[in-house]
């Protein structure tokens, strides 16, 4: 499998498909890296908060993959926005010397002081790329204008019921690219087992979960299907010897009900994101 890759709004390049590891447990991330660049993929991501970093900087170096051939992305948790040595952290867990995409995790804590201190990691040329995740309304605006070097990709909840469409226009003078978690609608069978997705399927020998991935890239969003499972994980990456139709798509796109599974709420994710977390203890 040739992984096909988007470009960047800075011109770098980045894989369409990779693998989540949000609630992995240390070794299940370190199996499940190992098993998706062994299956072809080349983009893992990670965080701060999903307490698995290190694990993940191992499963790069156990996979038979070159880490210049792999594209790692990972987050910065708000409690560390203003901590000097952050991304530098964030590496040594990694165990790599750069990081090709880092994001802010939540609008929240000082959310400019952590992307300015993403602006400098990239001009020293720590991080490749600059992302931001779960941002909204008038915290993505504010953002937006005071960010010297504007943002390669945001990462939110997207699918065929919540398509973003509000956001993408908002983005699009900027060419941020859209990073989808959540693009199973978090397992919910009611999305995956629609109608239009059996019926694609059938007609193009795939799964339905086959079907919405291939829907996710060519709606050209960076799609990161997580799972333990070694089958499931190379079945999640057998997306590119078909192509859906204009049709196909057009009958998808009759889903989109501005569904979502996450409501953001202002007071929580404050409240959440000043969680206590020693980064500095994972296995």
């Amino acid at each position: 499998m040739k992984m096909q890759t988007f470009e960047l709004n800075n011109g770098e390049k980045i894989p369409v498909l990779g693998l989540g590891t949000f609630q992995m447990t240390p070794d299940q991330a370190q199996k499940a890296v190992v098993a998706a660049l062994e299956s072809g993929y080349r983009l893992v991501d990670t965080a701060n908060a999903y307490l698995n970093e290190k694990a993940v900087g191992r499963g790069i170096k156990d996979s038979s993959v070159a880490r210049k051939d792999i594209y790692l992305s990972s987050k910065l948790w708000p409690t560390v926005y203003t901590k000097a040595d952050a991304v530098d952290e964030t590496l040594e867990r990694l165990g790599t010397d750069h990081v090709d995409l880092l994001f802010l995790h939540q609008p929240a804590g000082d959310y400019m002081a952590g992307y300015r201190k993403l602006e400098q990691a990239y001009r020293e040329g720590k991080i490749k790329a600059i992302g931001i995740s779960n941002f909204y309304g008038e915290k993505l605006q504010h953002l937006l204008e005071e960010a010297k070097i504007k943002p390669q990709v945001i990462q939110v909840e997207a699918h065929p019921y919540y398509t973003q469409q509000e956001l993408r226009e908002i983005l699009r003078p900027y060419k941020t690219r859209l990073m989808a978690w959540y693009p199973l609608g978090h397992g919910d069978r009611s999305l995956m087992n629609e109608d239009i997705f059996t019926k694609l399927a059938q007609k193009y020998g795939k799964t339905n979960i086959q079907i919405i991935l291939r829907w996710h890239i060519q709606m050209g969003f960076i799609v990161i299907p997580g799972s333990t499972d070694p089958e499931h994980i190379k079945a999640n990456a057998d997306l590119f010897d078909f192509e859906l139709s204009a049709s196909d798509m057009a009958e998808i796109k009759k889903l989109d009900q501005t569904k979502r599974y996450y409501m953001p709420d202002a007071t929580r994710e404050e409240q959440y994101a000043q969680m206590d977390m020693d980064f500095s203890s994972q296995k």
